[in-house]
Parts: C-alpha cells; sequence; structure tokens
C-alpha cells in the first residue's frame, strides 16, 4: 500500500543504493533540467527549477516558486537510506529567501518510520533574505529506515536552497558508526510473511482469538521481559498461533497460555509497582481476567505480571516529553507487504486494539464497549479478501474510536482509487443537512459549471444524499456528526468517471444536469477553506470593530494588533480554520486582566498501561495593558485540534463569547500508529477537559451563542455568525 502523510509528515520516497559518500546534496549533477534523484511533492501553484546564475556553492541551487493563487506547500525530497548507527542526526543547508508571506521557508528532514521530524514550521524563514546556513538536528536511533531531507516553501515567495550537508554524531555519513540491531530486528523468521492461514471461523476460535488478542497485548505492555526489548513481539504471535489454533479444549489452550508466558523468562517481584490511584479517570480495564472462564493458574500468572508490571524506559510504549501524549515505538508497518497476509491482518487488529485499551484517553467516550470490539473485528480482518477490504476494515474500526484526529492518514490508496480520481468543480459544505454549493474552486470556470452558489444537490446518479450518508457513515470516522458530514461533503461527488448526473433544487425548483468533473491537478483544489490571497491577519471593520483571522496569523502580528485595535469598540476572532501559529498564550494574553485557568489534561501511564490521571490546571497569564472590550470568537466545524484549544484559552478571558456552530470535538497533541501494510493512523493522545472536569472530546466548543449556516446565507454571500458577533459587540 502507498502511504501519504499531510503537510507536516508528508514523505515521498524512492530507493537509491549508492555509497554513503556520492549523495547529490548540492544540486550539482543535473538530467534533463531536473537534480538527480531528488523528487517534488506538495500541493498548490508552484514551480521547480534549478538556477545557473544564483547559488551558494558550486554552480546551481535549487529554487521552488509559488505561480499562482493556489498556494499551499511545496517541497524538495532527497531519500538516504539508514544503513548507519549513531545517536544524532544533523542536517545543514543555505537558504535565501524572496518574498514569502502566507506560510514560511526552511530545511525539512524526516526519519522514518515514526523517529523524528521537523520542517522548521516553528521558526520558519519569511520576507526577503541573503543567504544564510540553517540546521536541523534530530535523535537517531537503530529503529529508522530511511531518512528524508529537502527544502520547503509554504505559502507564497520563492526560495533558493544549496549546499546541504548530512552528518551523524558530527561524522560525514562514509564516517558514521555501524548500525547496531536490537534484538526484535535481529529476528527475520516471518519478514516475507506469517505462514498463518485460517479457514471459516466459528463461535468457538473467534472466542479463542479475541482471548489471545488480549493476553498477547497485556503481556506486550506489562511484562517486564517484552518491554526491555527481549523479543519481537509481532513475530512471538505467528510463533504461538499454530500451536494454539491446535488447541482442542480450554484446558489445553490456557496450559498453553501458561507455557508461553513462562518461556519469557522469570518475573520479579516490583518494589515501585503502585496501586492506580482511585481518583484516576480512567484505570486499567482488567476485568476480562477473572470473566472470561480462564484456569486459575492462567489467572494466576497474569496477574501476578500486573502486579509486578514492567517499569521504566519501554520498548514498545514511550510518552512524548513536556506534551505526555503516547508515543507508539518500534512500530513496524510492513510497507512492502500490498495485501498482509492472515496472520498480519489479525497482527494489524490486535496491535491497534491494544493500543486503544491501553493508551487511548477517550476510550470511555466510544459508542461502542471497547471490550466487544476486538470479537467484533476477527471475523473482518481475517475475511478481507484484498487490499480495498482490508483497508475498509481498518478503516471502519478507525471510526469506532469516535475521533476526528483518527482517520486513515497513511495507505489507503484503494480506498482512495473507490473513491474517484475525478473532483467536482464546485467546493461543498453541509448546511441545515443539506449538501450546498458555496464555492468554485476556480471562478472562471463558473458559465460552464451551470451550478450558482447556494444550489442544493439532492441525487448523484439516481442515490439521495441521505442514502450515501447512511451507506457510508462507518468508513468517514469524526467525533461528531457535523465533522462527519464536513469530511464527506468532499467524496460525495467524486467519481471514476470524467461525468456525472445530480439533480439539484434552486430556488424552489428542481433540476437534473450532468456535471463534468475533473482531476485534482486541473482545479485550484482546497479542502476546507481557501488560502488568503491578501496575508494580513486583521483589519477594522465598519463601526470600529477589529478582526482577526489565525488561519494567516503571525507571532509579530500580535504588537500590531494590540496597537491598531486598543480603542476599538470590540475584536472578532475569527477560528473556523487551523491557525498558522500558536495563539493561546499570545493572544490570549490580551483578552485577560488576571490568571484564567482554562484546561486541564489527562496523561497514560507507561508504568500502569490503562491509567489516566489530571494534570494540574493549565492558566493564561495576564500580559501588559489587557482588552477591555467585548471579544467575540467565531467557531464551527472547521475549528479542530489546536483551533479548539486556542478557542478554550480565548474563552478564559475577561469578557469573551464564543459564537457560532460544533466543532470537530478533537483537540490534544496527536499520537501517530502505525499497522502493516503501510497504513498509518491517528489519536488524540491526551484527554482535554475544562479545569472544572467538563470533557471536550466529541462535544467540542459549546457555543455561548450558537448560530448554524443557512442555505439562504450561503447563497446571499451572508456570513451570518460574523454578523451576529458584529450584533453582539454592538449590543443590538
Amino acid at each position: 500500500m502507498k502511504t501519504f502523510f499531510s503537510i507536516i509528515s508528508f514523505v515521498f520516497c524512492v530507493a537509491l543504493s549508492f555509497s554513503q559518500d556520492s549523495h547529490n546534496l548540492d544540486f550539482e549533477i543535473l538530467e534533463n533540467n531536473k537534480a538527480q534523484d531528488w523528487n517534488v511533492f506538495g500541493n498548490g501553484d508552484y514551480k521547480i527549477s534549478y538556477d545557473k546564475t544564483i547559488y551558494q556553492n558550486g554552480n546551481v541551487s535549487a529554487v521552488i516558486e509559488s505561480t499562482g493563487d493556489n498556494v499551499q506547500f511545496n517541497a524538495l525530497a532527497y531519500n538516504i537510506p539508514a544503513t548507519f548507527g549513531g545517536k544524532k542526526i544533523k542536517l545543514t543547508g543555505y537558504i535565501k529567501t524572496e518574498n514569502v508571506s502566507n506560510g514560511w521557508a526552511g530545511l525539512w528532514m524526516r526519519i522514518d518510520p515514526q523517529v523524528a521530524f521537523d520542517n522548521m514550521q516553528s521558526r520558519g524563514i519569511t520576507g526577503t533574505t541573503d543567504w544564510k546556513k540553517y540546521e536541523i538536528e534530530l535523535d537517531y536511533n537503530s529503529n529508522a529506515k530511511k531518512i528524508v531531507i529537502g527544502g520547503i516553501l509554504s505559502g507564497t515567495g520563492k526560495i533558493w536552497v544549496d549546499n546541504l550537508v548530512v552528518t551523524i554524531d558530527g561524522k560525514p555519513l562514509n564516517k558514521a558508526p555501524e548500525k547496531e540491531l536490537t534484538k526484535p530486528q535481529l529476528d527475520k523468521e516471518f519478514d516475507n510473511g506469517s505462514l498463518i492461514s485460517f479457514t471459516s471461523l466459528n463461535k468457538t476460535q473467534i472466542a479463542n482469538l479475541d482471548l489471545l488478542g488480549r493476553v498477547w497485548g497485556f503481556l506486550k505492555y506489562y511484562h517486564p521481559s517484552i518491554g526491555e526489548g527481549n523479543y519481537n513481539w509481532d513475530y512471538e504471535l505467528f510463533r504461538i498461533l499454530p500451536k494454539y489454533q491446535k488447541a482442542a479444549t480450554n484446558a489445553e489452550r490456557d496450559l498453553l497460555l501458561v507455557n508461553w508466558i513462562n518461556d519469557l523468562g522469570e518475573v520479579k517481584v516490583c518494589k515501585s509497582c503502585k496501586e492506580t490511584p482511585e481518583d484516576a479517570v480512567l484505570k486499567p480495564d482488567l476485568d476480562w481476567i477473572d470473566n472470561s472462564g480462564l484456569s486459575n493458574s492462567l489467572i494466576e500468572k497474569l496477574k501476578y505480571i500486573q502486579q509486578n508490571r514492567h517499569q521504566g524506559n519501554h520498548y514498545y510504549i514511550g510518552m512524548m516529553p513536556s506534551v505526555g501524549n503516547p508515543d507508539f515505538k518500534n512500530e513496524n508497518n510492513y510497507s512492502e507487504m500490498t495485501y498482509p497476509d492472515d496472520g498480519f491482518r489479525l497482527l494489524a487488529l490486535y496491535r491497534y486494539w491494544n493500543m486503544m485499551q491501553y493508551f487511548n484517553p477517550n476510550r470511555h467516550l466510544t459508542d461502542k464497549n471497547w471490550n466487544n470490539v476486538l470479537k467484533e473485528y476477527i471475523p473482518k480482518f481475517i475475511d478481507a479478501k484484498n487490499e480495498l477490504e482490508y483497508e475498509l476494515a481498518v478503516l471502519e474500526i478507525i471510526a469506532d474510536v469516535k475521533d476526528t484526529h483518527a482517520n486513515l492518514w497513511g495507505g489507503g490508496n484503494k480506498i482512495q482509487e473507490l473513491r474517484g480520481n475525478y473532483f467536482p468543480p464546485v467546493h461543498m459544505r453541509f448546511a441545515e443537512n443539506k449538501l450546498v454549493v458555496d464555492d468554485y474552486f476556480n471562478p472562471e470556470m463558473q458559465k460552464d459549471i451551470g451550478l450558482e452558489i447556494g444550489d442544493v444537490i439532492t441525487h448523484v446518479n439516481g442515490k439521495a444524499i441521505e442514502d450515501f450518508i447512511d451507506e457510508n457513515h462507518q468508513f468517514y470516522p469524526a467525533s461528531n456528526q457535523p465533522t462527519r458530514l464536513r469530511d464527506m461533503s468532499r467524496d460525495i461527488l467524486r467519481s471514476n468517471s470524467e461525468r456525472i448526473t445530480i439533480n439539484y433544487i434552486r430556488d424552489n425548483q428542481s433540476f437534473t444536469k450532468e456535471l463534468q468533473l475533473f482531476l485534482k491537478d486541473d482545479l485550484k483544489y482546497y479542502g476546507w477553506y481557501r488560502p488568503e490571497k491578501d496575508g494580513k491577519s486583521y483589519k477594522i471593520l465598519d463601526n470600529n470593530i477589529g478582526y482577526i483571522t489565525l488561519k494567516n496569523i503571525k507571532n509579530e502580528d500580535i504588537a500590531e494588533i494590540r496597537k491598531e485595535f486598543k480603542d476599538t469598540k470590540g475584536i472578532i476572532v475569527d477560528i473556523r480554520n487551523y491557525p498558522s501559529a500558536f495563539m493561546p498564550f499570545l493572544l490570549g494574553s490580551y483578552f485577560t486582566s488576571k490568571y484564567s485557568p482554562f484546561v486541564k489534561f489527562t496523561n497514560g501511564k507507561t508504568n500502569n498501561p490503562g491509567e489516566f490521571s489530571y494534570g494540574k490546571d493549565l492558566s493564561i497569564p495576564p500580559k501588559g495593558k489587557f482588552y477591555k472590550g467585548k471579544v467575540a470568537v467565531l467557531v464551527n466545524e472547521l475549528s479542530q485540534s489546536q483551533a479548539e484549544y486556542t478557542a478554550m484559552a480565548f474563552k478564559a478571558g475577561d469578557n469573551v463569547t464564543i459564537v457560532g456552530s460544533t466543532t470537530a470535538g478533537a483537540d490534544g497533541n496527536v499520537s501517530r500508529i502505525n499497522l502493516p501494510g503501510g497504513l498509518s493512523t491517528m489519536i488524540s493522545g491526551i484527554g482535554v477537559y475544562y479545569p472544572d472536569g467538563t470533557k471536550t472530546q466529541r462535544v467540542g466548543i459549546i457555543p455561548d451563542v450558537v448560530v448554524n449556516l443557512t442555505v439562504d446565507g450561503i447563497k446571499n454571500n451572508i456570513d451570518e455568525p460574523l454578523e451576529k458577533a458584529i450584533s453582539i459587540i454592538l449590543n443590538e
């Protein structure tokens, strides 16, 4: 399965086979006006070229330049096999910029799979600058399979990149230390397949596989020897399965599991293991040990391990520094398997279910009892007959987590093929539960399209929109329905045909037409909202009301906003977007006169898997002169993650009103998960609560004043939430 990532993690990789000291990192080797072994990826209107007149070293530099209104990002990518050891890897290089705005420029480096990443977004280069040396340094370890480096331009402008150098622990690549492999990495027995196959499953077999998945996951996170990294736990599953499948009775099954545990080695008494606090928000859910009809000897073994579990650094799980969201380490995604075999598909299910069981801070907020989900999906994963069915099974269980962060972010190419390569020339969104045309991707095509803003699509190729929603809701992971509809709106008119037949309503009249579709690259396509043409993030509206949009906000804007907005009647902050800079404290401190608690988190415990407890309240501190006027904050289903966190911070201010509709309900730092077949997903890795314990996951940020989008508002180009915010400030 192919793998892709978002702007913060996308990697375009091509296998290379040459010595460590022969990399074309200075772009000097050109073939047909392209730098040898370099690739390009990204979205939007950009041009890649190689300049022989402006360079920092040698005779050529690489250039990325925006060329149109549809600007998102573009990057150069170079792949280096991770065949060496070391602890630190550093990328240095020179960048020159011209008129970079609405984003940033920088170097970028990713260590794959899921080791480390940096694209300089937090310290990106803007404006016009002369050649300057920049560097990225990341932690490096034996888990790395490849390193991808390059230069990136997000937004508008032009950048030159030259003279890149990669070093390991201060040494050039050809002098890097040899790679030291861990015990799990040295285990190669099942690299070419699990050798596991299943025939039709009966209820007893499914129940036994359900038990094995629980025991396998429990041992993975609790047993000291596994935590120390003494076993390739994926492959140990394939070693036990053939014998486990042959167990004729429960007694024989349980004895096999007891012996399996014994073979892992002695478990010493743990003197540092602590009991789960009574006030923990979530406690380890291990009732299945007592409630599965297990033999006394197996129960005793499992409980002893629970009481004397692994402590300290764990091979398969850690917590991210400072934040505390789970870091799922050393999880091979087996990307070379386009369609994993029976054993690897079962492994994917076991891995994912147990990650959620022990390290999902919101596992209690799913619609289903998570304890029942493993048994439900065993036949779905095992019976998946091809790559598409496997991807759909994975996507469906991800959707059961009910987390907008939790989608199939890497892989899923067969699902994308199923949904279609041709896209409509209009942007759609739901209003009043109706699918409405709200923009043209290419305005110059408006006359030829035959649709108007405000048209309501009712059928596609004879199928009602409501039927599409009912038939596909389980394949669109989301925390709540408005966010699910947000994501569905982008796909309903997609097709593998260049033309579809639609029914639509305009001015209470029904029409039918054939709509031409286009390849995405032929459109100025965007997802949630169109990128800003004007780079300024703030302005003064009529009636002396300040307006700020966070979708292109910069840190340096805040000083000017404080200066220009101090005498305004009120301020409107628009967070119906994803903030381009981190604003909770920098801008939030302008709205409060005192320390204002606004959030607290729950974090998991690697020393007690399944426990989540509250941390301390986090507050917005006052800084300088605070704003004494009214503040209205606009939110809707496009407000997700950092946007929701920012809204919580602003709400803690002195005179702030939240206006709009339900947000995405997915807050907190994300944790990435690798699954067999080159698939990857994420979860919200920390629990996010208001100081009084009110949850935000799935609920989102509840507006003080609810204003939903309407069809008439879209048709007449009326921003109803904005109009309401203005009236609140003017006391109308």
